[in-house]
This record gives C-alpha cells, sequence and structure tokens, in this order.
C-alpha cells in the first residue's frame, strides 16, 4: 500500500473532544480536519463505534481519517457511550438509546463552524449497521453513508442465528465485547474519576449472549434495528460493500435488489475488513472510490461515480482450499444492478447417479443422519483477525453428509449470486437442521467450500413462527447458500452434500435426527454469470501515515482440531492472540488474547459445550489493569445454561469481580 505523506490540505488533529448530549451524557470524539475549516467550513464524514479511539481502532484510523481530512473533510470518530472515554453505560448492540444519542451527535457536528452542514457516514460491522439505521432514521444533514460488511436484516445476517440456528459465533462475539466493554477509560484524557467510572461499567456490565439466545425466532427484537423492515425509509445515498470472505456477504445483493435511494454495491475477495488494507488480495484505492462517493454527495461535484453500472464483483478462481491466503485470483465484473440480467438460473437434480443438468428424479429414499461433529473443517464464520480461519479440504466433513456430484464440467463455469436448493423430505424428530455445501472438486480430489447455507426445520416457513417438523411426515422446504463469485474450471466437478449438523458454526439441534429424502424432483438451482471481465476498475490502495507504534510481543492466532478416540469427543480450539502492543505518541499498551473451545461428540446432542475466555491487559509505566473474562454454555433438550465470570485487577490487587447464570429454554432450536 502507498503511504501519502502529502494532501491538499494541511490536518489539524483534536485528539479528544467531548459532545454534550441532553441527558447529561458526553461522548468522547477525536477529529480530524483541514487546519482552514473553520474559515472554510467543510463536509463532516462520521465514524460512530463502541471500539475504543484511543486504541482499539487507532491502527485503521491513522490509515484513513487523516487521509480523508487532507482532502477535505471533518472526520469525526465518536466512542458510543459506556466505551472508551465516553460516560454512560452500553446494555446491547444497536439499542435505540444507541440511535437516538447519535442523531444528537449529527446535530452538534452540523452545527459546528468547521462544519458546511452535510454530512456523511461511514463504518464497517458495527459501524455500518448504525449508519443504515441512523439513514433510516432520516436526519436532515445526512445525505450519504458507505457501509461496510453489515446487513439490513439483525436476525438472518448477524453473528447470532443463520436459518433459524444458534450460530457458535453468538457466544464467541457475546465473550468478545464482555472484554471489549472492559476496557480502562484513560486517565490522561479523563482526569481523576477514571476508575470510579471503571468500576461502574465492570459492576453494572451486561452479559449480552442472554437476550441474544433468549429471543430465539425473529421478534421484535431482531426487527429493531433491521432497516429491511422498511427500506423505503432509507433517502440517503448508499455505497455498501462486502466481501467473499466475510460473513455479510449477502447484504449488497439484497440491497441492491430492495433500496429505492441511490446506491452502489462491491463485492471483493476480502475478509470482515477495508478494502485498501484487507486480505486477500487484490486490496483496492477503496479510499480514493470513498472520496469520488463524498465529492459527489457532499460536495455536488460530478466525478462521474454514479454514471457507473451500480454493481462491481470480483469472481474467484478456483484454488487449493487453504486456511488463508494473502492473494487470491480473479476477474473483476459490474452488472446494471442487481438482479443482474447477466445471471441466469441452470437447474441440476439430485439424482441416482449424483448431480445432474436438468430435469431428474430420485428413484429411492435417501438417509443421512450425520454426527455431530460434522463441520469442524468448515472455517470461522467470520474472518476478522487475520487468522488461519478460511475452510480446509472438505472432504473429511463430506464423508459424513450425503453427497451429490457431478460430472466433470466440459467448460468453466461462473457462479455469481445466492443457489437454492430445493428439498423433499422428512426427519424422524420434531426438531432438525441442514445444512447444504456447495464444493468445487478438483481432479485430484481436493474439496473446496464455494458457498453454504443452512435452515432450522421448525422455521422453515417462516422466521418467526416455531412450526415443529411431523416425524416421518414429508416437508417440502428450501435452502437458500450464501452469495458467492466464483469460477468453477473446466474438469473439476461440482459437489453438493446435505448434512444434519454443522459442528461449530451451529449448535445441535436438540435431538440427534435423520433426514431422508424422498422419492422425486430435488433440485439445486445455480446462478451462471453469462457477462464478460473488465479491467479493474479501481486504483491502488494509498493510506495516510500508519500508527506510531511498536509490538512487545507479536500477535499469533492459531486453530486447531482433536479428537479422544475414546470418547469420540472433538474440540475445535481458537487461539486469537493479538499480541501486546504500545503507542509510542502517549506510551499507552494493550494485551488482548482470547481461548475459543467448542467441543461434541458425535451422537450425544447434550455432550456439547463452549468455553471462551478472554484476557484484556492495558496500561502506562505507572499503572496498569488486568481483566479476565469467562464465558460457558451447554445445553440439553429443554435448555440452555449460560454462564460467565469477569475478574479486574488493578496493579495486580483485585479490583472487581462479578458472575452471571442463566437458565434459557430451547423454544425453536
Amino acid at each position: 500500500m502507498h503511504i501519502r505523506h502529502e494532501f491538499p490540505h494541511r490536518v489539524r488533529e483534536i485528539e479528544h473532544t467531548l459532545i454534550p448530549l441532553k441527558d447529561g451524557t458526553q461522548l468522547a470524539a477525536r477529529i480530524w480536519l483541514p487546519e482552514d475549516a473553520e474559515q472554510n467550513p467543510v463536509p463532516a464524514i462520521l465514524e460512530y463505534l463502541p471500539y475504543r479511539k484511543l486504541d482499539g481502532t487507532a491502527v485503521r484510523d491513522a490509515l484513513t481519517h487523516p487521509y480523508l481530512a487532507g482532502h477535505g473533510y471533518a472526520c469525526v470518530r465518536v466512542d458510543i457511550r459506556g466505551n472508551g472515554e465516553s460516560d454512560g453505560l452500553m446494555l446491547d448492540e444497536y439499542l435505540q438509546q444507541e440511535q437516538d444519542d447519535a442523531l444528537e451527535v449529527i446535530d452538534w457536528i452540523s452545527r459546528q463552524p468547521w462544519c458546511s452542514g452535510k454530512l456523511g457516514m461511514m463504518g464497517i460491522s458495527w459501524g455500518g449497521f448504525n449508519s443504515l439505521q441512523l439513514a433510516a432514521r432520516r436526519p436532515a444533514p445526512l445525505k450519504a453513508i458507505i457501509t461496510l460488511c453489515s446487513t439490513d436484516d439483525r436476525y438472518a445476517d448477524d453473528v447470532h442465528f443463520k436459518g433459524g440456528n444458534l450460530l457458535l459465533e453468538n457466544l464467541g462475539w457475546a465473550a468478545t465485547m464482555l472484554s471489549f466493554s472492559a476496557a480502562v477509560p484513560d486517565p490522561r484524557l479523563v482526569g481523576d474519576d477514571w476508575l470510579e467510572r471503571w468500576k461502574y461499567r465492570l459492576e453494572n456490565m451486561p452479559l449480552m449472549a442472554h437476550p441474544w439466545i433468549e429471543h430465539g425466532t425473529r421478534d421484535a427484537y431482531w426487527q429493531h434495528g433491521s432497516v429491511c423492515e422498511n427500506y423505503a425509509d432509507i433517502e440517503a445515498a448508499v455505497y455498501c460493500i462486502g466481501g467473499w470472505g466475510d460473513a455479510y456477504r449477502n447484504t449488497p445483493v439484497r440491497m441492491m435488489e430492495q433500496l429505492t435511494c441511490p446506491k452502489k454495491a462491491l463485492i471483493g475477495p476480502w475478509i470482515h475488513k477495508y478494502p485498501h488494507f484487507a486480505i486477500p488480495d487484490p486490496a483496492i484505492g477503496f479510499l480514493q472510490e470513498a472520496l469520488r462517493w463524498w465529492d459527489h454527495w457532499l460536495k455536488d461535484i460530478d466525478t462521474g461515480i454514479m454514471d457507473e453500472p451500480e454493481c462491481t464483483f470480483y469472481l474467484q478462481e478456483a484454488q487449493p482450499p487453504v486456511a488463508m491466503a494473502a492473494h487470491r485470483a480473479g476477474d473483476w465484473v459490474q452488472t446494471e444492478g442487481w438482479p443482474a440480467s447477466q445471471v441466469r438460473d441452470r437447474t441440476f437434480s439430485l439424482a441416482d447417479g449424483g448431480l445432474r443438468e436438468g430435469e431428474y428424479s430420485l428413484t429411492e429414499p435417501t438417509s443421512i443422519c450425520s454426527p455431530l461433529t460434522t463441520g469442524v473443517h468448515g472455517g470461522e464464520y467470520c474472518a476478522i483477525w487475520f487468522g488461519p480461519d478460511f475452510p480446509t479440504d472438505q472432504r473429511r466433513d463430506d464423508a459424513q453428509s450425503l453427497c451429490f456430484d457431478s460430472a466433470p464440467l466440459a467448460e468453466p463455469l461462473p457462479l455469481l449470486g445466492n443457489p437454492r436448493v430445493r428439498l423433499t423430505g422428512a426427519v424422524d424428530q420434531d426438531c432438525g437442521q441442514v445444512t447444504v455445501r456447495l464444493c468445487d472438486v478438483a481432479p485430484d480430489g481436493r474439496a473446496t467450500l464455494v458457498s453454504y447455507g443452512t435452515l432450522n426445520l421448525s422455521l422453515r416457513h417462516d422466521r418467526a413462527e416455531v412450526t415443529p417438523p411431523v416425524p416421518g411426515e414429508n416437508m417440502a422446504f428450501e435452502v437458500v447458500l450464501d452469495n458467492m463469485g466464483y469460477k468453477v474450471p473446466a474438469g473439476h466437478r461440482l459437489r453438493l452434500a446435505i448434512s444434519t449438523a454443522h459442528f461449530p458454526l451451529l449448535w445441535p439441534s436438540r435431538k440427534l435426527t435423520t433426514l431422508t429424502l424422498a422419492p422425486g424432483a430435488q433440485q439445486l438451482l445455480l446462478p451462471v454469470f453469462e457477462g464478460k471481465a473488465i479491467d479493474n476498475p479501481f486504483q491502488p490502495p494509498e493510506s495516510a501515515q500508519p500508527v506510531n507504534m511498536d509490538y512487545l510481543r507479536e500477535p499469533a492466532p492459531k486453530r486447531t482440531i482433536t479428537e479422544d478416540v475414546a470418547s469420540g469427543e472433538v474440540c475445535l480450539r481458537v487461539d486469537d492472540d493479538m499480541g501486546t502492543y504500545r503507542f509510542l505518541d502517549h506510551g499507552f499498551w494493550v494485551e488482548q488474547k482470547a481461548t475459543e473451545e467448542y467441543r461434541t461428540r458425535p451422537y450425544d446432542p447434550d455432550a456439547t459445550q463452549a468455553d471462551i475466555h478472554w484476557l484484556y491487559r492495558a496500561g502506562r509505566d505507572d499503572w496498569q489493569v488486568r481483566v479476565e473474562s469467562r464465558l460457558s454454555m451447554t445445553g440439553d433438550e429443554h435448555y440452555y445454561y449460560l454462564t460467565a465470570h469477569q475478574q479486574a485487577w488493578l496493579n495486580d490487587q483485585p479490583f472487581n469481580d462479578k458472575s452471571w447464570e442463566y437458565r434459557i429454554p430451547r423454544r425453536a432450536q
């Protein structure tokens, strides 16, 4: 990435300022703006997050916000209440309070002497969510947003549920937020009451996993903050960006189909990161692209960005399955919106001889009861920490699934969109889950995961209404697989793999279940791209100067799978070790390390268990704090059993101790 040191405008940074709210709360902000902005006001760009401007997002902030400020924008990075140096307490994600606070922040920014009165919002993940949510609230100054790796539907496409099934990422993220929310306010910035404020947060810390698990169907809890409830609420222009290596790859095409405001979409090969420093390459000049967007909508400059095709996608070339890749070969393609005229469905049938193009049928009932350990090679639900998180060779999971293989392809097959699988079958219990994986099988037998989808059979009709299967009674249902951009080479085979478990992606169904596909039509609809590749439409990546920091201990991410051959128990362990780093400009140092262990046994649903431990340490030469957060969950046929424990120390002396314990009914799972 090219580092820019000179910009059209000299940049002034306000490291820490407070934004007053009507209830007396003050939110902490960091601001970058052109030196002469008070004489020549400029549009503002807001990023609004719970991740601490001091240290949590400081590395990426340094690359991004001074760059945009150097091109004539006031960039305002605000910590949500209860985080960083902001007052108050954060009780959950995306609450009405969070949005109401943001409306006050937007109003405050628009009235500053350095602001022209026009404003944009930008953010990835949490910041991408609330950019959409605030756009739906329609504050007058907000003219455009860039939302990255986010969703319009909090139940369908976040870290909580997928296809109506409980994601174990739900627990991983709850433990992460338990640790992140325990981060200490910086006494250098907040003054002598820092310990009182930290104590208040620790003593009143919520366990967010509790409501997330308790609301097992798509009820009002999830409808709140889901802009899909009424897309027409959004009038500001929307640029929606995602990555094929990220969990939120479905949002861009769905929003292009539904939004009525000015809009654009982009999906590259990346994990859950901004595209100017994401992997796999090719990274792109995201900041230059963002400037074209902001200049058009906030400065009324005709940059040509709205004259170009609405959607840009990266079609990935096939490669052997690896846990992480630095580069992904492929081609850029564009479409005039979505659905795209260049994409048409091709129908394949699940037949006696495998996967066959055209209309064929199964002639005999075909059953599968997958061991509950199936799925351990599926990779991380959302790759975020630059670790070995991609799916690996699928053959071991395929061996525990019902597989249908095609003949070798006579010509390449470029795929773009959401595959759909239409099945008819029965289960032997009043519950069950189905996972369908689409794989690319190379001539040497290696199987690469292309896309997957999953379905809770009790929510097959409506994610808001529980309709348990009737044991032995055939039912028709559809599994929609994730959006994909992938080119299957000639000579490779397609494989459709169906399983009744997918661990540790999903918490297993409450009973061991056998699925039997009925004789008759069982179909796969594949979205085939018929357009042409284009030259890379983006400039090479650029950024401002990186933050001044060093590592006292290097990051060491790791992912391991172990098996107890006596009991059959499989344990997947994820070590998200982010190392220890120090900011040289102000001396603050941070250590963060997480260990996640997920275990289950092949045929015992009650044996599933999650245990997660987070270590957070931070300080300066004359003080330090340590917080250890633990979260665990088990379950049986009727309940989940959720516990957590958090301990904090100041200078190695005990400072706070808090525990949580819940028994949560399994109403839909």
